[in-house]
């Protein structure tokens, strides 16, 4: 059982929250001012800490320091007025571990105080940035800055959030942290490429079926958008939906609720949508290839992610971000980077933006094996007018090479490169062309411009798990 320290001078708040502490099975003290919080807290340590912003004599953002003083790290969830957005960043910068603003409904209350109580293992590390290291954002610079104060704006609100910006810039980075730091941060976080998702299952992969919904459904199938209940789904691509499409996910934004192929009754939804895109939006709505009706219930509130060229002082300390990142992931020293690369890093346009400086420090960290980084341990730039530039084929040779550079230099002695290659790219080709045909084998096999005997049988082999 644990201890909960609710400190609000609403009676109405503090009643209802002590009996849902209650009914979680833990303990609630309540106080009315800062002050007497603190007394509160020094006479019984709590192990989460509700505070309220508007208070009486002390405000709890300058209670705050105070708090943590008396009592450690623990978890702090701020309440904060309506529309009080300025404090609402201020609490996020200041370390708040969540927060809620009024009026909330319990549920958003209960889904805080839950993760707040987690033990102190498996709760992440309380960091006014945005994430552990695998998701952390990296910026200093003022379009930064602001990117974060408008994230740490709209994370507690339930409007959809549309995402703008080059490929490579950190779209869902920038998603996960919003779900993150939002009331739904307790439910999961669903990302869907809808440039990804094949034209013929589509409508299965997002709104699941019923067993016996067509040929091959032999069991029933949960979609990725009644998957996404409760938390956050992040439509990625959505510029690419297709138009049959985009008519069901607008019903399901409009009426919270979803039709799984074959159901005779829809079935309740509750999720946030957080859309992005690399491509002009307006643009697609006025070619009339994307539904205004969806547009303006998808772009709520819009956060332009700025490429990286624009913002060249985040380039040291994004490279050496990356440094510390991959030298934990490996058994090699940290290697240093001269400042002859740093410069060379400086001066490129980066068309691939920050996806593209990871691969050039992942690159010059193999071939520079723990000892200092210079500017010809990295790859050639991208040329701005290069044809390719962020593609799905530059991107796939682009992971390739990274792959065999790897292998070569980790396994000198390696005489199967070519088969391991080939076992690694050949299942995923055969499989998304045999889904694209619905299962028909021959239909499949003439696209990929193979004898269906032959498809057959390797189909057969990667099921076996032969090589």
């Amino acid at each position: 059982m644990a201890h909960l320290l609710i400190v609000d001078d609403e009676e109405s708040i503090c009643w209802g929250l002590t009996r849902l502490a209650r009914s979680l099975g833990h303990s609630a003290d309540t106080a009315a001012s800062a002050e007497q919080g603190l007394e509160r807290a020094a006479q019984r340590r709590p192990d989460a800490l509700v505070l309220d912003v508007r208070l009486p004599g002390l405000d709890g953002l300058a209670a705050m320091p105070r708090f943590r003083s008396l009592l450690g790290p623990l978890p702090i969830i701020v309440i904060t007025a309506y529309g009080d957005l300025e404090t609402a960043v201020k609490a996020v910068r200041n370390g708040a571990f969540d927060y809620l603003v009024k009026p909330f409904e319990l549920a958003a209350a209960q889904r805080a105080i839950q993760r707040a109580l987690r033990p102190a293992a498996t709760r992440p590390a309380e960091r006014p940035a945005t994430g552990s290291d695998d998701e952390q954002i990296v910026g200093t610079t003022p379009a930064m800055q602001e990117i974060f104060k408008r994230m740490a704006v709209v994370a507690p609100a339930e409007a959809c959030v549309h995402l703008t910006g080059e490929s490579g810039t950190g779209k869902e980075l920038v998603a996960r942290a919003i779900h993150r730091y939002s009331h739904r941060a307790a439910g999961p976080f669903v990302a869907v490429n809808m440039a990804a998702v094949s034209p013929s299952l589509a409508e299965s992969e997002l709104f699941g079926h019923v067993r016996g919904a067509f040929t091959g459904a032999e069991q029933a199938r949960k979609g990725l958008l009644e998957q996404a209940h409760g938390g956050t789904l992040f439509l990625d691509e959505v510029a690419d939906t297709p138009p049959t499409l985009q008519v069901k996910v607008l019903r399901v934004l409009e009426h919270g609720e979803i039709r799984p192929v074959g159901a005779d009754r829809p079935i309740p939804s509750d999720f946030r949508v957080i859309s992005a895109t690399h491509q002009d939006l307006r643009q697609r709505v006025k070619a009339g290839q994307f539904r205004h009706d969806l547009y303006f219930r998808l772009v709520t509130f819009e956060i332009n992610i700025p490429p990286l060229r624009e913002r060249g002082d985040d380039i040291a300390a994004l490279a050496n971000h990356f440094l510390d990142r991959l030298t934990t992931r490996s058994a090699s020293p940290r290697p240093a980077l001269a400042p002859e690369a740093l410069r060379e890093l400086q001066s490129r346009s980066w068309v691939g933006n920050v996806r593209e400086l990871r691969n050039a420090v992942e690159h010059a960290m193999i071939l520079a094996r723990g000892g200092t980084i210079l500017p010809e341990h990295f790859p050639p730039p991208i040329r701005p007018d290069a044809p390719a530039a962020g593609g799905p084929e530059t991107e796939i040779t682009t992971l390739i090479r990274r792959w065999a550079e790897l292998q070569l230099a980790q396994s000198p002695e390696a005489d199967d490169l070519y088969s391991r290659l080939l076992k690694l790219v050949e299942p995923p080709l055969l499989q998304a062309a045999l889904e694209q045909h619905g299962g028909q084998c021959a239909t499949a096999a003439r696209q990929l411009g193979l004898h269906r005997t032959t498809l057959r049988r390797k189909l057969d082999e990667i099921q076996r798990g032969e090589p």
